[in-house]
């Protein structure tokens, strides 16, 4: 999660202020590049934001390194432990998402979603917070700070790869963490934004990297079912 006010932490604290809710070849993507997408969605409705080869569709903001390697969305800190996000350059309603990913512990990271601004989105988060504890699979909104939590650590594999789905539908915000369903909650304040990764600020995460082998979306045309 960004904590977003706490884009500020420093090892020392990690405090929350509660006040709002490369493009390929292995090189760096500049903040602000963007690219089209001309994906087809699939005969199933599923269409992959992450093509496995460069981020076309995607823009950078903030000071995070982002780059493809052998086929996988890798993301870390800038310089001087400097955070940032990566998102799609569309906006999305209704949708169901599922991403596999892995991350190089510690690790603060997570997959925004209906993201708006810094103060306006959700995050299905992926880390270990000790206050209230949380694990991944967590929903977090700015200024509220959890609207769901999970509170099983085993259900992350910290060794291997992991398949988050997120289904957002109306006021209903439901995330799975390899299967297991971690949150399912109501919330209409946000009805629609980007999908984005986040890399945290914070020296004690300063050799965090949050992974992605496939991310892909499929728009929910009407509320109900699943």
């Amino acid at each position: 999660m960004r904590k977003l006010s706490v884009a500020r932490l420093t090892a020392a604290g990690l405090a929350i202020a509660m006040v709002g809710c490369t493009a390929g070849n292995g090189s760096s993507i500049r903040p602000g590049s963007t690219g089209n997408s001309s994906r087809e969605p699939a005969r199933d409705g599923w269409v992959p934001l992450f093509n496995g080869k460069d981020l076309t569709g995607w823009a950078a903001e903030g000071k995070a390194e982002w780059k493809v390697d052998d086929g996988v969305l890798v993301g870390t800190q800038g310089p001087g432990n400097a955070p940032g996000d990566l998102f799609t350059t569309a906006a999305y309603a209704d949708f169901e998402l599922e991403a596999t990913y892995r991350v190089q512990w510690p690790a603060n990271t997570g997959i925004w979603f209906r993201y708006q601004s810094e103060q306006k989105a959700y995050q299905a988060d992926i880390l270990e917070w000790p206050d209230p504890l949380a694990y991944s699979g967590t929903i977090y909104c700015p200024g509220r700070m959890f609207l769901a939590v999970n509170s099983d650590p085993k259900l992350e594999k910290k060794e291997d790869w992991n398949t988050m789905r997120i289904r957002a539908e109306g006021d209903r915000l439901r995330v799975w963490l390899n299967g297991v369903q971690t949150a399912d909650v109501r919330d209409g304040s946000i009805d629609r934004g980007r999908i984005g990764i986040q890399v945290h600020p914070g020296d004690q995460f300063a050799g965090m990297k949050v992974m992605i082998r496939e991310m892909k979306i499929r728009v929910l045309n009407a509320p109900g079912g699943g």
